[in-house]
């Protein structure tokens, strides 16, 4: 059995737009609710969510029968995590809070076996297919999508230094945090915000360097995607729910008698 390729890895490399969704209920049944509807990809998050690895091995579970690719976001720039989620099977990880070059070369190193890194290598795993995949720890790297994500004006300020190491498939800016290192928490539309984005983003672009990031809405979402950016998450499961919850009731009140 041979590893599969990995299509969002595939289309980052092309400058395909990937449009994405994030997922944070962590749940199964709430994961394979969304699975089937037809995003490229998927951020199951373990940062801001109440995550743990069972449950993401059930969204994994969930997300495998369809073509959305799931990308998981580490709690931490943390080998050991990495390790554990690779072994899992996420077919990609995005860092958060990448503040240097050397943090970035952790998170690289973090995801690639020695000599090349330091991830621990095991041969019975959900990813080997449990010992069935057997060019697993040749192509693994060249499988796995490495996104850093920037969030502070410092960060941003440095990603031309940090894109330069070797492995990473995208940086990805987090408007919100960006926005409250600004002063402006809340508010990571604030045009400051992506008076400090965009122009960053440009030069990833023109070095070819795929750049995403996450909005809540869609018509910016495009707007990013049609100005050059590759992978774009345009909403959550979360405020989706809520939204719709929301507006639901106030309809139904609005009208009712």
């Amino acid at each position: 059995m041979k590893l599969p390729a990995n299509p969002f890895v595939q289309a980052l490399a092309t400058n395909r737009k990937q449009v994405g969704l994030w997922v944070s209920l962590s749940n199964h049944f709430a994961a394979e609710v969304v699975a089937p509807a037809g995003y490229d990809w998927a951020l199951i998050d373990m940062e801001h969510s109440p995550n743990d690895y069972f449950s993401v091995l059930g969204q994994l579970q969930a997300f495998a029968a369809y073509s959305t690719v799931p990308i998981v976001r580490v709690e931490w720039n943390n080998p050991v995590a990495v390790k554990r989620l690779l072994d899992l099977g996420a077919p990609g990880l995005l860092f958060p809070m990448i503040q240097s070059v050397e943090e970035a070369r952790l998170a690289v190193d973090s995801t690639r076996y020695p000599p090349r890194g330091m991830r621990g290598v095991s041969g019975s795993t959900r990813a080997t297919r449990f010992g069935r995949v057997t060019d697993y720890l040749q192509r693994v790297e060249q499988e796995t999508a490495v996104l850093l994500q920037l969030e502070t004006c410092a960060a941003v300020h440095s990603a031309e230094e940090i894109a330069q190491i070797e492995g990473i498939n995208g940086i990805f800016f987090g408007p919100a945090d960006i926005a409250a290192d600004l002063g402006k928490p809340g508010q990571p539309m604030d045009p400051a915000v992506w008076e400090l984005i965009k122009p960053a983003a440009k030069k990833l672009i023109a070095r070819g360097l795929p750049v995403g990031t996450l909005v809540l809405d869609p018509d910016f979402a495009t707007e990013l995607l049609n100005e050059g950016f590759t992978f774009v998450a345009c909403g959550s499961d979360t405020a989706l729910l809520a939204r719709s919850a929301d507006a639901l009731l106030a309809h139904v009140r609005g009208t009712a008698r």
